[in-house]
């Protein structure tokens, strides 16, 4: 077994990779085919298979998602609520066991683990569509622009958003700041993630969970692995923490609690320790300057 326990375990989406953009906005304005902002094209408030490209199964499972958003509410520790806003970032991938990302910039670049998109080199496809969907609810189509197998870190960018009512969706997305320095040793964090619906320890397939899709824990930070490179976490994530976890929340944003800044993300667990495992701030940080050109507002930010 693995010591990755929250490696992709996840069934591949279908998607449409000629899919073009469909370019829809408020229905005040129904003649006119502008991008919503920076690029980002609105799609109708309800979404088809014919727009989405996925296949019956992952459809559904797109909407079940969306309707479990839009109908309950996360519990927030009631120390972190001055923060709760930052929570507004977590997105989850619109399919079964896919994992979690999070939004960095308000042009709709996320964050996620690298295994969230792709196993390997081999299984990386640029062009491919992912769609997920914002803690409102609301749908997101995305691409991948960075991905960095060691690091265990990738970028998607959002090129369509769902409509939203009247206001025609999102003029600027929900987006967490970068902490610039790392915890200090057993600081408290946040952790918001996807924990999966089918109970993948079970003696046989299809035994569901029960867990929202959503979920915040708390915890601790543990330090980083003595005997590994922070920028290596190509096998198990350096930084070890001990929020609950669970198959889906890889790529989780793990939040300093006082400040609600971004400090790392979930990545694994140790099943020789039981430590949750995930990517350092140090890793992230010099992910985000090799891809400088993609994230000038997120450089710009920690520099200043």
């Amino acid at each position: 077994m693995s010591r990755r326990q929250t490696r992709s375990q996840t069934k591949a989406i279908s998607t449409s990779t000629t899919l073009p953009d469909i370019k829809v906005l408020p229905l005040d304005k129904p003649n006119t085919n502008l991008p919503a902002n920076d690029g980002v094209c609105r799609l109708p408030t309800a979404l088809t298979r014919a727009i989405t490209g996925l296949k019956a199964s992952d459809h559904k499972i797109l909407l079940r998602k969306q309707a479990w958003l839009r109908q309950y509410s996360l519990e927030v520790p009631s120390l972190f609520t001055r923060h709760a806003g930052v929570l507004n970032a977590t997105l989850v991938f619109a399919q079964e066991e896919a994992g979690t990302a999070v939004c960095i910039a308000p042009n709709g670049m996320l964050l996620t683990c690298s295994h969230c998109v792709a196993g390997n080199a081999d299984e990386l496809n640029e062009s491919r569509n992912h769609w997920l969907l914002f803690r409102s609810g609301i749908a997101v189509k995305a691409v991948c622009v960075a991905w960095d197998e060691r690091r265990d870190l990738a970028l998607l960018h959002v090129n369509a958003v769902q409509q939203a009512g009247e206001d025609g969706g999102l003029s600027r997305f929900p987006f967490v700041s970068m902490s610039p320095t790392a915890p200090v040793l057993d600081s408290r964090l946040v952790c918001v993630g996807h924990p999966g619906s089918e109970d993948l320890e079970a003696s046989q397939p299809g035994i569901k969970t029960n867990y929202d899709v959503l979920h915040v824990s708390t915890g601790r930070y543990r330090g980083r692995a003595d005997d590994q490179d922070p920028q290596d976490n190509s096998e198990i994530g350096a930084l070890m923490h001990d929020c609950w976890t669970y198959w889906g929340h890889s790529g989780a944003p793990l939040l300093d609690f006082k400040t609600g800044k971004l400090i790392g993300l979930h990545s694994s667990w140790d099943d020789e320790t039981g430590m949750r495992r995930g990517i350092p701030l140090e890793a992230i940080l010099e992910f985000l300057y090799e891809n400088k050109d993609r994230v000038p507002f997120i450089i710009e930010q920690m520099e200043h």
